[in-house]
């Protein structure tokens, strides 16, 4: 099969796109021909070696962990796809990667709704799961408020939407020109940056119930104060947070045992016409070093997604 591959750490560069056996599912998994596939943060760190997860990867890797396509070949005790199906979700997260490819496999997945883009279902996986697992830590129920900082990029994004679902009151702080999208995604915009309380005072906000850091950019202290409780704040990103007596949540996928159930609830709220997956930039898959300096720079506006066309085997 063809794939997007690296034989060494570095920058954008060191991708190229190769040839290499395609894998197969074991138990429990399903196999897709890719129609789409994300480009996360963890992607670019694994890739650049700066992250120590780096040196659990065989090289040449296969980078991706989010995907999209259409199912090809079936594990054992599987028994809700069947081949032909259309399906988005995540591959096997021990293997950190493998979604940049003709085929992947999926360890979690949800069927896509038919009007759901490819590209939208191809880089919604880990965002959508991400966002579960926090709101789901944050005991949010209707009518609260939650504050969301840095809300405009993948992650932040998925949360509003997911929360506002819930019947909660979002706030969302970006920067001035993303404030449209959070409007349309269902969040009051607030500019980005310190000092907080006092742009807060200016909306007439009066009270926060719960916050979440999607940004890591040192609001901490600023979201606990507002709060009055470190157990109504959960981090993302911000890795002084036991400092500060607030979870940091990162690894494990949502809520269920099985980690499967944020994917499903986001595919019903899509055909429901009341969740999206925003796209900053698409790239064909023979662009991944483009797509991936893209993502080195930032996605301020949600995702990076890489698609699959008419590529061929050389």
């Amino acid at each position: 099969m063809f794939a997007v591959q690296y034989d060494g750490f570095g920058g954008p560069e060191v991708l190229h796109l190769g040839t290499t056996d395609a894998p197969h599912p074991r138990a429990g998994q399903i196999r897709i021909r890719l129609q789409a596939a994300g480009v996360s943060p963890v992607d670019v760190g694994l890739r650049s070696g700066r992250t120590p997860m780096s040196a659990q990867l065989p090289l040449p890797h296969i980078p991706g962990v989010d995907a999209a396509g259409i199912v090809d070949e079936i594990g054992d005790d599987v028994d809700d796809v069947t081949v032909g199906d259309h399906v988005f979700g995540i591959v096997e997260l021990a293997r950190l990667g493998g979604a940049s490819a003709q085929f992947a496999v999926l360890q979690l997945w949800a069927h896509k709704p038919s009007t759901m883009p490819w590209a939208q279902a191809g880089a919604a996986g880990t965002s959508i799961e991400t966002a579960t697992r926090a709101l789901d830590l944050l005991d949010l129920r209707p009518g609260l408020t939650l504050l969301v900082d840095g809300a405009a990029g993948g992650v932040g994004s998925i949360a509003i939407q997911l929360a506002a679902a819930r019947g909660i009151n979002v706030i969302g702080t970006a920067r001035a020109d993303n404030h449209d999208l959070l409007r349309q995604l269902g969040a009051t915009p607030l500019t980005y940056g310190p000092d907080l309380t006092n742009r807060l005072d200016a909306l007439g906000v009066t009270r926060v119930d719960r916050a979440l850091d999607v940004a890591g950019a040192g609001s901490l202290p600023e979201l606990l104060h507002l709060t009055g409780d470190p157990t109504a704040v959960v981090t993302l990103a911000d890795f002084t947070a036991p400092t500060h007596g607030v979870r940091l949540s990162m690894g494990q996928l949502a809520g269920q045992p099985d980690g499967r159930h944020g994917l499903p609830a986001a595919a019903e709220l899509f055909t429901e016409g009341r969740f999206r997956v925003p796209i900053d930039a698409a790239f064909p898959l023979e662009k991944a070093a483009d797509a991936h300096q893209a993502a080195e720079r930032g996605s301020r506006r949600g995702k990076i997604v890489l698609t699959v066309d008419d590529v061929r085997e050389s």
